[in-house]
């Protein structure tokens, strides 16, 4: 099975977080974190739509400035997600450039900024046109651990605490849709760009009797139709969705451990810091980060199927395999218990 999404780590693991998840049948991607990402090309950056920052720590959202450069002038929203205090800091750095000449962009380029606190989320949208001042106040609605929700996916977030509140995050793809190819030719089908408009509908729950017409042919030139249950019954494999999740910088508290647990649970792929040796546990509990072990501890605690340690303190340059090995043992040791 193909995945929809394929993630991977912008950087090095001992340099600055950015996980970049490009969508497979989508020129999309979303982000989580915002450090450096001058090493992800400008192609693949104009794909973000979404970025889900964990907090606004230097190395976790100095990447900002090269995000904006790239959108300047495009006709695109940006959607950006942040804990308590976040507004603030997208404003600090939109006041830190001068914006008299936007209004004569012909492109309409936003960020939509939201900033989650325990029971509520505040939204507010800063339009380049005008100079990227408040155009409307911040509005409100409940949180309820879901920042964005589509047909076909699903981003989840929680609270956890490195001294300052810090997101913990989840993307969890709904189910998977594996086209047999072979079985689109026996139907006089070519593989093409009707596929996307047909897993939309069946993430849309249209029903199965709709009409669902595929164009064939030279140019488009014929039209076959389909029942959308018959053509998935024939040409699709619908498999469980794939869940990545997503956790730096946080304290090894019971609180935690427990909300990152539940965010994490049977994920594919856990991305996870490990900063230090458990060896040096007591200056990782006084910097509120995770040690190796810890690390591997949380991964099998959430029966995750795999998990990338990364985010390593630079104490450690030239013994990542020390990092590694750490996590991995104590992984296998808690899945053995």
């Amino acid at each position: 099975m193909r995945p929809s999404f394929l993630p991977r780590l912008v950087n090095g693991p001992f340099d600055d977080p950015a996980l970049f998840v490009p969508f497979v049948f989508e020129k999309r991607a979303v982000l989580f974190d915002l450090g450096d990402i001058h090493s992800l090309s400008a192609r693949n950056t104009l794909k973000i739509s979404h970025i889900f920052v964990t907090h606004a720590h230097m190395d976790h959202f100095i990447g900002f400035d090269r995000l904006l450069r790239l959108f300047l002038g495009r006709d695109q929203t940006l959607y950006i997600y942040g804990p308590e205090g976040f507004m603030a800091n997208v404003e600090g750095k939109l006041a830190g450039y001068s914006w008299n000449l936007v209004q004569n962009y012909q492109n309409r380029f936003s960020l939509k900024v939201t900033e989650v606190r325990p029971a509520h989320l505040l939204q507010k949208e800063y339009l380049c046109q005008n100079r990227f001042l408040q155009a409307q106040p911040a509005s409100r609605q409940p949180f309820s651990g879901i920042l964005l929700e589509e047909p076909a996916l699903t981003v989840h977030a929680d609270l956890l605490d490195h001294s300052i509140p810090c997101l913990g995050f989840s993307m969890i793809e709904r189910f998977h849709i594996n086209i047999i190819k072979e079985h689109v030719a026996e139907l006089g089908l070519d593989v093409g760009p009707w596929l996307n408009d047909f897993k939309q509908a069946l993430f849309n729950n249209l029903d199965p009797d709709f009409e669902f017409e595929v164009a064939c042919g030279p140019n488009g030139s014929c039209k076959k139709r389909f029942g959308l249950g018959d053509l998935a019954g024939r040409i699709a494999r619908i498999t469980p969705g794939q869940k990545v999740a997503y956790i730096v910088d946080v304290a090894y508290t019971p609180k935690n451990v427990d909300r990152i647990v539940k965010l994490a649970s049977q994920a594919d792929h856990l991305f996870i810091e490990t900063a230090f040796l458990d060896k040096d546990r007591d200056i990782a509990q006084k910097k509120c980060h995770l040690t190796a072990r810890q690390a591997g501890h949380i991964a099998a605690k959430a029966r995750v199927k795999q998990f990338t340690p990364f985010h390593f303190s630079p104490r450690y340059t030239g013994q990542a395999q020390l990092l590694e090995q750490e996590a991995r043992e104590a992984y296998a040791v808690m899945l053995s218990e």
